[in-house]
């Protein structure tokens, strides 16, 4: 048996029916779906802000083998982390807060190697590496849609007593008239309030990335090779990101009825 022929499964993919059906009917009933009376009062996503945030990453990369020249970057923007955060009990109407983002862009890195050369020419093979490059960094967020967030209301917790009258021992000097009036201390009492303010989120709208990448290690290769080739392992690279999001809040809205 050959080598080709021990891959073969019997069993492989198969299609079956598909192609190309003839026109199918369709009608179009009058479909009435429930409707709350209006007005009524719905939670939705409340847009707070719209902002284009620039960050700046710059950082270095080490390829496992050296290569001849950079033939493609693929990017892809990742945010991991997307913050609003408030102190609780503030007064916004300053119309200010402070949004922490985390992340990483998402690099394939597709690159020419060396596998034989002359001075004419050089053949290889084409590589790729895949690279996640980190990045965070803190924002001011304005509120500039009309609509403020939430802000965290603090917990509380107070104790409460209740008054006690109690009979004083003779035997330590106190008179049979004589009483003690305080707050009872064999027992323990509280009111716990707890505040449960929703958080806000961010969606992403668009990102650009510009970028910069200069090879730091050329060196000559070894053997005959073309008097301009040279070979690196090591990349500073620059990227300006700019990015695009929104952030929302749930909150009750009233809605009319009226457009």
């Amino acid at each position: 048996m050959s080598q080709c022929e021990s891959h073969v499964h019997s069993a492989c993919v198969k299609v079956i029916g598909g192609g190309t059906q003839p026109t199918c009917a369709s009608t179009f009933p009058t479909v009435t779906p429930p409707v709350a009376a209006l007005p009524a009062t719905v939670k939705i996503p409340v847009v707070l802000s719209t902002l284009q945030v620039q960050i700046h990453v710059d950082s270095f990369l080490k390829l496992p083998e050296p290569a001849l020249e950079i033939k493609n970057i693929k990017k892809r923007l990742k945010v991991t982390q997307c913050l609003l955060i408030q102190e609780p009990d503030l007064n916004v109407t300053n119309g200010t807060g402070t949004l922490f983002l985390k992340g990483f862009v998402r690099k394939n890195i597709e690159y020419a190697t060396r596998g034989c050369s002359t001075l004419e020419g050089v053949c290889g093979d084409i590589r790729h590496c895949t690279v996640d490059v980190p990045f965070s960094c803190t924002t001011a967020v304005p509120f500039t849609n009309g609509a403020l967030p939430f802000t965290p209301i603090a917990n509380t917790r107070t104790e409460f007593e209740f008054f006690r009258k109690q009979r004083l021992p003779h035997n330590a000097g106190f008179s049979e008239k004589d009483h003690l009036l305080s707050g009872d201390f064999s027992e323990y009492n509280q009111v716990s309030e707890e505040f449960f303010t929703e958080l806000p989120f961010c969606e992403l709208i668009s990102a650009r990335i510009v970028e910069y990448d200069e090879f730091l290690n050329r060196s000559q290769p070894c053997g005959p090779v073309p008097f301009e080739e040279r070979e690196f392992t090591k990349i500073e690279e620059k990227m300006v990101i700019s990015l695009v999001l929104q952030v929302l809040q749930n909150q009750p809205v009233v809605i009319n009825g009226i457009l």
